[in-house]
């Protein structure tokens, strides 16, 4: 009996040891895929079986970008941190692992990481390594979790991921959602920088056709009698709606009101007043 009960004690321990449970794609079904490619956001997608999926993502914007996010079946239950290793595959005997970085573990939303770590992983797929994630099991605590990304499969979609990063707009959104465009006097011809501004707008708008409301307000300066200010402040708002419908807007998005030469910004001096012959062009997305 005695002998019995030693046994238990020495088997004990190993049973309540933390196993690791390990998902990553096998290197014949590895799947990296560029899920969304459009001059305003690049996607590459790589699925891991019986987890979720990784995903790098960089959006249109004045400065070059870069976003990890995991994400997953099963949401985190609890708040903790992954740590992200950069891991040689075993076909290459004497390569080290190494730190890339700390992932925080959000209760119910997905991991993500910035731009650094998330350049940083790329960079070691491109070289064959492996990112692998490593972190506590929410739901069993006896588990840990190691979450690979396969390198396999990964060079050609990352070149056309790449190709996708350096087509991305210069700007977003919320650079062109609110313009104010300036007129030349007595015209509907736009100046040389509000035709640069509206050329900006028009190629958003030919990869953003989701525009739930763009509202287009004309104005003029004092030149010229009311009637016809108020006519001329309508015909460039116009000209605008005209402009975004070619680029797919669809007209019954479009709102246009005339103010003539209402709610002046400058005085009506001979040098102000051009800074009151304009469009304000304000949109509105879902």
């Amino acid at each position: 009996m005695k002998k019995l009960i030693t046994c238990m004690l020495l088997v004990l321990p190993m049973s309540v040891t933390a196993s690791l449970r390990h998902y990553a794609a096998k290197v014949e079904t590895s799947d990296w895929q560029l899920s969304d490619a459009t001059r305003l956001q690049c996607e590459l997608r790589h699925s891991i079986p019986g987890y979720g999926a990784a995903l790098f993502t960089s959006m249109a914007s004045k400065q070059l970008n870069m976003e990890f996010e995991l994400d997953m079946l099963r949401l985190p239950k609890t708040y903790s941190v992954a740590t992200v290793f950069s891991v040689p595959p075993k076909w290459m005997p004497g390569e080290m692992q190494r730190v890339i970085a700390d992932m925080p573990i959000r209760k119910q939303y997905n991991g993500d990481l910035p731009e650094q770590a998330a350049w940083t992983m790329l960079s070691e797929l491109e070289k064959g390594f492996w990112p692998t994630l490593y972190y506590q099991d929410w739901y069993n605590q006896y588990d840990r979790i190691a979450v690979g990304l396969n390198a396999s499969n990964f060079a050609e979609p990352y070149m056309k991921f790449a190709e996708c990063v350096a087509n991305l707009l210069p700007y977003n959104f919320d650079d062109i959602a609110y313009s104010v465009l300036s007129y030349k006097k007595n015209s509907v011809e736009l100046t040389k920088y509000s035709q640069k501004r509206l050329a900006m707008i028009g190629e958003y708008l030919k990869e953003d056709t989701d525009m739930e409301l763009v509202l287009l307000d004309g104005y003029t300066d004092s030149y010229g009698g009311r009637w016809n200010n108020q006519q001329l402040s309508v015909r460039r708002a116009v000209e605008i709606k005209d402009y975004f419908r070619q680029m797919g807007v669809e007209p019954t998005r479009i709102q246009v009101t005339g103010h003539g030469e209402k709610r002046h910004i400058s005085p009506n001096s001979h040098d102000e007043r051009g800074k009151n012959r304009r469009v304000v062009v304000r949109m509105a997305k879902p």
